[in-house]
């Protein structure tokens, strides 16, 4: 009888411990399945079955200083294995400068997953280039930004050079509030190298990288769209922004133009 009752509780630890290994791979899971991909092995305009833009000088509520141009060579393009996206001091009228928005809005977006970037930044007071993420569909709230969210990979501002920046914007924290969830970490040699930025995005959490090391994280602090609307699919934009409320804090100088920001790949796992 004893051998028996040792037998079965052998067994109920074995079995509970595979169980226990099991949730625990699942929660820590690190063997990403990639799902999607622009290694720019091309040239010429970015993949229009990949890559839609957004167009216009509406200062898109940043008070921004550049239009954002369609498909244009000069400010979006690939080459040398590289997307290009440029901001340039040609335009016209009141909005001297253009520049390039591209999101894969319309064509890919996600739940979840890893998120990755290798790209180089662009240099100099006025510059403000992105790698982010915003909702698919105006799901919550008043169907406008930031009750649906925004998850920014990557932030930059030229006037704070080394400096990089991770967030997420919702209802209750968010930079118009002045309480965004956010953390800036010094990386030098952004503008003369390329990193890896990414993020790794879970039901309760969203993790940030640069170059395979996580240094934030976001938790789900309450579970309610007001404070964690990041339970619907996002797509990916990636810009360079002149000026703006952030961008342009300490003005813009116009010596520094052209400015490119380099990217190598975008890459999205699950």
């Amino acid at each position: 009888m004893r051998k028996t009752f040792l037998i079965i509780l052998a067994s109920v630890l074995l079995i509970g411990g595979a169980l226990f290994g099991l949730s625990y791979a699942q929660e820590g899971q690190k063997e990403w399945k990639l799902v999607w991909s622009d290694e720019f092995n091309y040239t010429g305009a970015p993949d229009p079955t990949k890559w839609g833009y957004d167009e216009g000088c509406t200062g898109w509520g940043n008070s921004e200083a550049q239009c954002y141009t369609n498909a244009r060579l000069e400010n979006a393009r690939v080459e040398n294995g590289n997307l290009i996206i440029e901001a340039r001091r040609d335009g016209t009228g009141r909005r001297q400068y253009t520049s390039a928005r591209l999101k894969t809005k319309n064509r890919e977006q996600w739940l979840y997953g890893r998120f990755e970037v290798r790209a180089k930044l662009p240099s100099g007071r006025g510059i403000w280039p992105a790698i982010w993420m915003l909702p698919d569909k105006w799901n919550y709230g008043k169907n406008y930004w930031p009750d649906s969210g925004e998850i920014d990979i990557l932030e930059y501002v030229g006037y704070a050079p080394g400096q990089i920046s991770g967030s997420v914007h919702t209802f209750q924290h968010n930079f118009r509030n002045g309480n965004p969830e956010t953390k800036k970490i010094d990386v030098p040699g952004v503008e003369q190298e390329f990193h890896v930025y990414a993020i790794e995005w879970y039901p309760k959490r969203i993790d940030f990288f640069i170059d395979g090391k996580k240094y934030f994280t976001v938790a789900q602090r309450k579970n309610n769209w007001r404070y964690w609307p990041f339970n619907k699919e996002f797509y990916l934009l990636m810009n360079v922004a002149v000026g703006g409320s952030w961008g342009g804090r300490r003005g813009i100088d116009n010596a520094i133009f052209p400015q490119k920001m380099e990217v190598d790949y975008v890459r999205v796992y699950q």
